[in-house]
């Protein structure tokens, strides 16, 4: 019971806390295809995550290059100019995107080669650039 009751107190001292993290002002159709193709990330590297603790390191190196190493750049460039998330973030936080593009790049690289414990190696840089900019920046 003491645990159920200081589970609610812990609950509700962080659904009041303030949020600081700086708000990155962007149009709703930008903050939709933003939104969206977060939740696609979250599926890429579920799928390589999936497919390293299987073995399959190349594949795993395929998938994270098409989906969201350098090569997966330039998704929203067909779209207007008001549903393209990029011109319209600080600069601060374009770059760590563009960072975690280019970790996966290099993730991608060493996997593609089958050397399973320098990718493994390489894993957490995946998501350091998400973690970095989840924490950094909101857009709402």
């Amino acid at each position: 019971m003491k645990a159920f009751i200081f589970a609610l107190f812990f609950l509700s001292t962080v659904a009041l806390a303030e949020d600081t993290r700086q708000l990155a002002k962007l149009p709703d159709p930008a903050q939709e295809s933003l939104r969206q193709e977060m939740l696609d990330n979250l599926v890429a590297v579920n799928e390589v995550l999936s497919l390293m603790a299987a073995g399959k390191v190349r594949e795993a190196g395929e998938a994270a290059e098409a989906k969201l190493g350098m090569s997966a750049m330039g998704k929203h460039r067909g779209k207007p100019f008001d549903a393209r998330p990029g011109p319209h973030m600080p600069p601060a936080m374009h770059g760590i995107g563009m960072d975690g593009h280019k970790a996966v790049s290099e993730f991608a690289a060493v996997a593609r080669t089958g050397d399973r414990d320098k990718a493994l190696a390489l894993l957490p840089n995946l998501t350091t650039a998400c973690v970095g900019c989840h924490a950094a920046y909101r857009t709402r």
